[in-house]
C-alpha cells in the first residue's frame, strides 16, 4: 500500500516462502517510478526471509515493525481490517485466484475514503503518477 493515497496492490502468493514473496513483489512493483518505491515496511513473518534481497531487486529499503506493535504500521492495519470484509481471519489466501485478488484491489482502490477527503486511493494515486517528482499530497 502507498502511504500518501492509500493504493492498494494485493500479492497473488501461490506458496507462503521467501521466494514467492520476492518474485510477487518484483512483478508487482517494478513498474512504479523510483520515488514511490523507496521503503517497505513489514510484519514479522517467515515469507520475509529474502528481505536483504529486495532493495536490490525492488529499489527499496525494508523496514520491520515491533513485534506486538500494530501502532507502527497503522495504515497497513486499517487496510487489513478492510481485507477481512473479503478474507475472514484464518482464510486460506492461496485457495484464492489472481483474478479475484485484482478485483478486489479494485474494489478497494476506488472507495472512497473520508482520511482523503472522501477521494479514493485511484484518483489520488493516478494524479500522483501524473506529477512530477515526489510531491506532497494536500488533504
Amino acid at each position: 500500500m502507498e502511504r500518501q493515497t492509500r493504493v492498494l496492490r494485493l500479492l497473488h502468493l501461490p506458496y507462503r516462502d521467501g521466494e514467492a514473496l520476492h518474485q510477487a513483489l518484483a512483478a508487482r512493483l517494478g513498474d512504479l517510478p523510483p520515488h514511490l518505491r523507496r521503503s517497505i515496511t513489514w510484519d514479522q513473518g517467515t515469507e520475509m526471509a529474502r528481505h536483504l534481497s529486495i532493495p536490490r531487486t525492488v529499489g527499496a529499503s525494508v523496514y520491520f515493525c515491533d513485534s506486538h506493535s500494530p501502532w507502527q504500521r497503522g495504515s497497513n492495519e486499517n487496510t487489513n481490517g478492510l481485507l477481512r470484509d473479503y478474507f475472514p481471519k484464518g482464510t486460506d489466501l492461496g485457495i484464492h485466484e489472481l483474478e479475484h485478488l485484482l478485483a478486489v484491489e479494485d474494489e478497494l482502490n476506488n472507495r472512497p475514503r473520508m482520511v482523503l477527503g472522501d477521494r479514493t486511493p485511484h484518483q489520488l494515486f493516478t494524479a500522483l503518477l501524473a506529477s512530477q517528482g515526489p510531491p506532497v499530497l494536500r488533504r
